[in-house]
């Protein structure tokens, strides 16, 4: 403790140096020059002009020490914030991959939404997720569904146990916050810890182009193909995680992505952006105009659509937004002749 304290004040010991000499010539200005024990008005204009300057400096160099800290501090909280929704490589495992994540915090570089992409043995796994609410409260439940999921997506076989080991992630970390010494049971939480819950989409995609997808509570993704989108499946989701246990049977969705095929996924943060109309987002729209033009580039679908959701929430919109493309650019899987694109993606089983 002594040496922390040490350290600091070493740190900081320059920062001092400039005021203590601006306090020092202003002291023995005061003292010492025969111009400021006088009464005149021209003396007492230069001693008011010299300390005038004195505080000047001194209010400049708090204002640059200030700056420079508040610097380093969103530094090291955006490293941090790195560190917890990590980038992602253009190529993983023969998909082409584009992601970009927006927080409705000013100021924060990632809210309470989630998404990673892990190759395995299993096959590349996919998560995104949803937290409700925002602020150290999301954040610390983000950690904790992410932290889980890149253990379990190599040490489970099935898909299935990956979104059990979630569940039994978010009920410890929930159980660790409704203590009062937790760090996130301070009063930024806007919700209490019975009221959270997670909406997860998980999928896998195997080398030949199978999907395996197991959905609570989340938005269904998009299927992208030559001048089509639309949605993979419209069937009914499990409940999100945390107030209801899973299932002992969980009803997943199986298909194909073929080559050149892409799925978009996305948090509800993006049909649910309103216009100063009140008028959603038209995602469907917008993602068929992004595929109209020929091939599906994952990296312009998702300029497209989040340039277009800019615009309709005229700016940062009021909820998190997780955007995430990944296309099918391996070769091997060979399409049955007059079967239409993505015709395998729909069967569910």
């Amino acid at each position: 403790m002594i040496r922390s304290r040490a350290g600091v004040f070493r740190r900081r010991l320059p920062a001092l140096g400039l005021p203590i000499v601006w306090g020092a010539m202003a002291i023995s200005y005061k003292l010492a020059c025969p111009l400021a024990q006088q009464n005149g008005l021209g003396a007492r204009i230069v001693t008011s002009a010299v300390f005038f300057a004195v505080g000047t400096g001194l209010v400049l160099n708090v204002r640059h020490a200030l700056v420079r800290e508040l610097t380093e501090v969103r530094q090291v909280a955006g490293a941090a914030q790195s560190a917890l929704l990590r980038p992602l490589p253009p190529w993983i495992d023969g998909l082409n991959v584009a992601a970009a994540q927006l927080s409705a915090d000013r100021g924060a570089a990632i809210g309470g939404d989630l998404y990673e992409v892990i190759a395995t043995e299993h096959g590349v796994r996919i998560v995104m997720g949803d937290v409700r609410g925002h602020g150290l409260a999301a954040i610390s439940t983000v950690a904790a569904v992410l932290g889980s999921f890149r253990e379990a997506a190599h040490d489970e076989a099935e898909l299935g146990c990956v979104l059990r080991r979630l569940e039994r992630a978010l009920a410890r970390h929930l159980r660790e916050r409704a203590h009062a010494g937790h760090p996130s049971a301070g009063p930024e939480s806007d919700s209490p810890v019975a009221e959270e819950f997670v909406t997860v989409l998980l999928l896998e995609i195997g080398t030949d182009g199978a999907v395996h997808v197991l959905n609570c509570g989340h938005p269904w993704p998009y299927l992208l193909g030559p001048a089509r989108a639309e949605p993979l499946t419209r069937a009914e989701p499990l409940p999100p995680l945390g107030p209801f246990p899973l299932p002992a049977e969980l009803p997943a969705v199986r298909g194909q992505l073929l080559p050149g095929e892409a799925l978009f996924l996305h948090t509800d943060g993006v049909e649910d952006a309103r216009d100063g109309r009140g008028r959603f987002f038209p995602l469907a729209a917008a993602l068929a105009e992004a595929v109209a033009a020929g091939p599906v580039s994952p990296q312009s679908v998702l300029r497209a659509v989040l340039a277009g959701l800019l615009r309709h929430a005229g700016g940062r919109p009021a909820d998190d937004v997780a955007l995430l493309v990944l296309r099918n650019d391996r070769h091997h899987v060979v399409r049955t002749p007059g079967e239409p694109v993505g015709h395998r993606a729909h069967r569910l089983t």
